[in-house]
């Protein structure tokens, strides 16, 4: 088990490697950097940091770190980033994940409301969002009710990673986060995202605080 724990870490270390070589002279800060990387090693995307870049809001690393200390909530969108995050990292610090997307009150709920399954799922995670991290890789409705949500002033989270994906209202609501959320954010820019890109920004913030 040990050999190819250390198999495995070889593996990613080159990876990393690759990167840095590919990429090269860069403007993003080491602890912006880290995540950045690890959202191209995970999709072996290097336009993650070209043309659809992720930004950061400026406290947004600093935040993100100090509530995965305190132990905070994760909302997702849906189950793909659960699936994607580092089980350990949520044991050791005592995490609580939220996913709302395969409940079956919130189904009915939203077909009454006439909203997608993904915004409702969000409504009805606000009584944890105090001072959790949410991350959206999956559903733009799912982030703009997000924004709604914290503009309304019910609730003020640590961090909004929010990295949809899609052709429907995915840069739209990832410019909505950037000009119209009071929330430290990260984000990127365009149609590029998806739960594993999530997933993978949060595993970087577990990563940076054991730097």
């Amino acid at each position: 088990m040990k050999m190819q724990t250390d198999v495995g870490k070889n593996i990613e270390y080159r990876s990393m490697k690759v990167i840095d070589n590919e990429i090269g002279e860069h403007s993003y800060n080491e602890y912006e950097w880290t995540i950045v990387k690890r959202v191209i090693h995970t999709t072996a995307d290097f336009d993650f940091a070209h043309n659809n870049k992720i930004i950061f809001h400026e406290t947004a690393i600093v935040d993100g770190i100090n509530a995965l200390k305190n132990g905070c909530k994760i909302i997702v969108d849906v189950n793909g980033v659960l699936g994607g995050l580092h089980k350990k990292n949520l044991r050791d610090f005592k995490i609580d994940v939220i996913c709302n997307i395969s409940n079956e009150i919130v189904k009915n709920k939203a077909k009454k409301c006439n909203k997608t399954i993904s915004q409702m799922a969000m409504r009805e995670s606000t009584k944890y969002m105090e001072g959790s991290i949410i991350a959206v890789g999956n559903a733009p409705t799912a982030l703009l009710e997000v924004i709604k949500i914290c503009n309304e002033r019910m609730v003020t989270p640590a961090l909004i990673i929010g990295i949809p994906v899609g052709f429907i209202s995915a840069s739209e609501s990832k410019e909505q986060l950037t000009k119209n959320c009071r929330i430290p954010f990260i984000t990127n820019i365009g149609r590029k995202g998806g739960s594993a890109c999530a997933a993978a920004i949060i595993n970087a913030l577990f990563k940076l605080m054991s730097n």
